[in-house]
């Protein structure tokens, strides 16, 4: 609270980064605004939460709750269903409290193995299929750390697992996001890694991510210099540094373009995981998909994506997103790691601004209702929990508010061309910037950006009718070239000459 020239000035400091401030002409009526918000920021309770109470204005034209299951999805591995097949081990989340009740297992692997290999990985998560390259046939698989411990201890029925997905003298992968140090650590404490010499057609490669803990932290640090307009350009560029921010999202990129080159240009496969699995290893698996896989890059696959990476894979939204950069108080469990992945998406996307079917303002919206919304879609932390409060039936998907004609309008990116070819994001310090029409949209009028994409909008559409009307006239000028050879008339095309211009 601050007083200017008589008046009683609120300032709130939001979830999703953004600051509004609210004037009163009473300190009471501040207050009591204030003390209310205060509580209502804090509800505890789910079902007092905003999404249970919303309801629609609009016809539905499909439910986004049905739009994504596991079982319709499973069409996109047809390709691989031969070596491939949809379990159900987990239908009742016995085995994994945070795997859906479907997932894609190795076909030569049956569920009493599947049980047995989910007991020797962290939080039951089993190696599962996340990707298929068509192109190369090769697949990328995630999971989480192996529970080796001290002992050196082994299951020879994740070793099944693992090793049935290699052909005779293929090699593949294993990539693990934490440095060797940090997997020798986790192994004191029961965790662990592959010993190479029960999964001896797999190399282990360590790609580096800073944990979860790390992301909050810098986080706090990069909203602390997005808004500072004061300090000179060398202060501010110092502290925009010292924030790691973009080291993170650089470690993150580097990380899943190594995947990728496994992948498309070695043929290898690759199983990811890092200690947990729900959060740098959904980070990699997802943005892999986006660098080989174009479907991934239109508004419908990237939907697609985020549910069976994040939703159905189990990122812990609740957990994650409960406070965000501003908060007093810090939550142990508190981190930005899927804002961290928008990112590296936003990333990619000012590298390759016509391969994306959808535009900055669909990222902004996907991190906005990661933090509050008024749909259920990012509430809770896995499908079990989502299944148990009943979302579904009790609240409205976000996918089924998207699937509006006049809704996604909004986020359709003007300059997209179809790109069905593999995008490689540069990660050199000079490639990735600050996303300030995320972090600084409180202090930074937008309104011109938006007005010059809305002016690229116009043009395209303009060049699409200019282009129909070329291939109409062309379609009527060889119609009449067709009725002159009736006649025996000398045709244009004979004389050499162009009817229409381009």
């Amino acid at each position: 609270m601050t007083q200017s020239n008589g008046k009683y000035i609120l300032i709130l400091k939001c979830k999703d980064l953004q600051m509004i401030e609210l004037e009163f002409n009473g300190g009471d009526d501040c207050l009591d605004v204030a003390s209310s918000i205060e509580n209502l920021s804090h509800v505890d309770d789910i079902s007092l939460k905003y999404p249970f109470f919303y309801r629609a204005g609009f016809e539905p034209l499909e439910d986004g709750w049905q739009a994504f299951l596991p079982e319709n999805e499973y069409t996109r591995f047809k390709d691989c269903s031969e070596e491939w097949r949809l379990s159900y081990v987990n239908k009742d989340y016995k085995v994994c409290a945070s795997y859906p009740h479907a997932v894609i297992v190795p076909k030569s692997i049956d569920d009493e193995t599947v049980i047995k290999a989910s007991q020797f990985r962290q939080n039951g998560r089993f190696p599962v299929l996340s990707y298929y390259h068509r192109q190369t046939k090769a697949v990328m698989m995630r999971c989480s750390q192996p529970l080796t411990g001290m002992n050196n201890k082994r299951c020879k029925e994740d070793e099944r697992m693992v090793n049935s997905v290699m052909g005779r003298g293929n090699k593949g992968y294993i990539i693990d996001t934490r440095s060797a140090s940090a997997a020798k650590s986790a192994q004191n404490k029961g965790g662990g890694y592959e010993p190479e010499v029960y999964y001896p057609q797999w190399r282990r490669i360590h790609q580096s991510v800073d944990r979860r803990q790390a992301f909050h932290d810098s986080l706090i640090k990069l909203m602390e210099s997005s808004l500072d307009n004061t300090s000179s350009m060398d202060k501010w560029l110092s502290k925009l540094e010292s924030s790691n921010w973009l080291s993170h999202v650089k470690d993150i990129l580097t990380c899943a373009c190594t995947v990728a080159q496994c992948i498309d240009s070695e043929g290898a496969s690759v199983l990811v995981h890092g200690s947990e699995g729900f959060d740098t290893t959904l980070q990699v698996t997802s943005l892999v998909q986006l660098i080989l896989d174009h479907d991934c890059r239109t508004i419908n696959g990237f939907e697609a994506l985020v549910e069976r990476e994040w939703l159905q894979g189990g990122h812990p939204f609740a957990d994650r997103c409960s406070k965000s950069a501003f908060a007093i108080t810090k939550q142990r469990s508190e981190s930005p790691v899927f804002l961290l992945f928008l990112d590296c998406v936003w990333q990619i996307w000012q590298q390759f601004p016509c391969s994306f079917e959808f535009n900055e303002e669909f990222l902004v919206l996907l991190f906005e209702h990661t933090y509050s919304s008024q749909f259920g879609t990012f509430l809770c932390n896995n499908e079990k929990e989502r299944k148990e409060c009943k979302l579904s039936s009790r609240t409205v998907s976000l996918w089924t508010y998207l699937a509006r004609p006049e809704v996604l309008q909004k986020y359709l990116n003007p300059m997209y061309d179809p790109n069905p070819r593999v995008i490689w994001p540069s990660v050199a310090p000079q490639s990735l910037v600050l996303w300030s029409g995320l972090y600084q949209r409180s202090i930074i009028d937008q309104s011109k950006q938006k007005e010059a994409w809305q002016e690229v909008s116009k043009i395209r559409e303009y060049d699409k009718e200019l282009r129909s009307k070329v291939t109409k006239l062309r379609r009527q000028l060889a119609s009449l070239e067709r009725e002159a050879l009736g006649v025996g008339l000398i045709l244009p095309s004979e004389l050499g000459v162009d009817c229409i211009p381009e």
